[in-house]
């Protein structure tokens, strides 16, 4: 292990510096802001040497950079136990090959998305951190999903001792599959509430939780302390940054790229953490030449990466790619803090412009730093064409949110006529998204439900059912807690005064 420690600070120019455990304890800063490394490491090794190790020694060459204060036993035992049986291939990611693109499948594990890559690590190093700050209190981790978080994070953290993990999804705004897998979750310590409203009022409210002194004061006194299994948290951004490295050295292993060759990363874009883990990859030294931004018809980010103007003054789209519907996107704070240079205030007068006026503007300067993003936008129809066209011409089956980056990636190909290969980020499996997937392949689909198109999409593709959701519409739900916006933080405080209510 080095010696030197990294720190983290806020976004939002809080003077303090903590180390990483404390940083994942806290999920988000006193201030408001959100944390970043004050430096992004290096990656030393030679690439082309690590192109035979697998996922979990990569993963620890990578954390051990930013998680300094964590020993090498406890690193690797957290890695070890996040990476097991739990996921459904010893590949862990695989690099899948079709239509002259590469498909970074990060949807293995338990709950079929690409969130089981972090939040499967994320409870040992929530738990290692909250020995290491010999924390007394109960642990309350506090998550808003767009649809695919939820189940990771309550997977994660099911009947972990000192934590308790509340969940709000936007009530009728995820697949029927995905809101099946967080109602029927186990574990006492698990509670999930519909919120009528979107994800975007969701998140909000979460965020406005942490931010208040006098509700924070009150659950204090009753022996907890709030964290975060989002992406706001560092400790679900580091992980992600570990596949961006495999499928580089995946593409080196095969043959298919030399040592040094630069790739472009397709990344379907909601929260922006996952693209930001592409980022700071490349900040490592990953050779990247583009990262390519791909967003639904809720564009605001394709918008902002052409405009330098990031504009949530729009009506929120629902689209068949629902963990994406998103038009305040929370890590985006994170690259505005490294495209300033670290101008902590620069950040604050942009994020109060957002919450004040709905809007905000980059400068020239910083517009300057997102050369190396391409931001761009498909509608469903687009993406529902690439489904099928992929299907027919390959018979491999991509998920509607994949079907946007690889949307995004054909007209970026088109327009700029850049020859690089391209990893696509495959961020969820078919099977959490049935209905859109296969009426997109035959309309003659349309007339069976979510639960019975797991069956004939398993037949059709010629691949088994995963055994998450094989037998999830028996599974009894055990969740059924819905409320207002208004009403969040009632709804946790019920919760923290032991009332049995799910």
């Amino acid at each position: 292990m080095q010696n030197n420690n990294l720190y983290y600070q806020s976004t939002r120019g809080d003077k303090k510096r903590v180390l990483s455990a404390e940083a994942i304890i806290k999920g988000i800063a006193d201030d408001g802001g959100l944390f970043v490394p004050e430096t992004i490491p290096r990656m030393n090794e030679d690439l082309y040497k690590l192109k035979s190790i697998d996922y979990k020694e990569l993963a620890f060459l990578i954390m051990k950079e930013f998680l300094t204060d964590y020993n090498q036993d406890e690193l690797i035992n957290s890695i070890n136990r996040a990476y097991d049986s739990k996921f459904d291939t010893e590949i862990i990611a695989p690099l899948n090959k079709k239509m002259g693109v590469y498909f970074l499948e990060l949807y293995h594990g338990p709950t079929l998305a690409f969130k089981d890559m972090a939040l499967s690590l994320l409870p040992h190093l929530l738990k290692n951190a909250a020995w290491k700050l010999n924390l007394s209190r109960e642990v309350v981790i506090l998550t808003a999903t767009s649809g695919d978080t939820g189940k990771a994070a309550l997977q994660g953290f099911a009947n972990l001792e000192g934590i308790k993990i509340i969940v709000f999804f936007p009530y009728k705004g995820v697949s029927k599959i995905q809101e099946r897998q967080m109602l029927t979750q186990e574990g006492a310590n698990t509670y999930v509430i519909g919120l009528k409203g979107n994800f975007d009022d969701a998140q909000r409210g979460v965020k406005e939780i942490f931010e208040d002194e006098v509700f924070n004061k009150k659950i204090e006194e009753k022996n907890y302390i709030f964290s975060s299994a989002n992406s706001i948290n560092i400790g679900r951004l580091i992980p992600q940054i570990v596949y961006c490295f495999f499928a580089y050295q995946n593409m080196l292993g095969g043959g298919e790229i030399k040592n040094g060759d630069k790739i472009n990363i397709a990344v379907p874009t909601g929260n922006f953490g996952d693209i930001l883990a592409a980022y700071y990859a490349k900040e490592m030294g990953l050779p990247v030449n583009k990262l390519i931004c791909a967003s639904n018809e809720n564009k605001v980010l394709a918008d902002f990466f052409d405009t330098g103007v990031y504009d949530k003054r729009r009506k929120l789209v629902t689209t068949i790619s629902p963990s994406m519907d998103i038009l305040v996107s929370s890590n985006l704070e994170r690259l505005l803090w490294a495209i300033s240079k670290g101008d902590v205030q620069q950040v604050k007068k942009l994020m109060n412009s957002l919450k004040s006026k709905g809007f905000y503007q980059i400068d020239f300067e910083m517009k300057k730093k997102l050369k190396c993003f391409y931001g761009g936008f498909t509608s469903q129809e687009e993406s529902r064409q690439c489904i099928k066209e992929i299907f027919e011409n390959s018979k491999y089956l991509i998920d509607p949110h994949t079907a946007v980056a690889y949307a995004v990636h054909k007209k970026y190909v088109k327009e700029i006529g850049d020859k690089t290969k391209t990893v696509i980020v495959a961020t969820a499996s078919p099977f959490k998204f049935t209905k859109s997937v296969m009426e997109s392949i035959d309309s003659r689909y349309r007339k069976f439900d979510d639960f019975e198109l797991i069956n004939k999409m398993s037949d059709l593709a010629q691949v088994p059912i995963p055994s998450g959701i094989r037998e999830i519409k028996k599974m009894p739900v055990r969740h059924k807690m819905v409320c207002e916006k208004e009403e969040m933080k009632a709804k946790i405080d019920e919760i923290l005064t032991d009332r049995k209510e799910k």
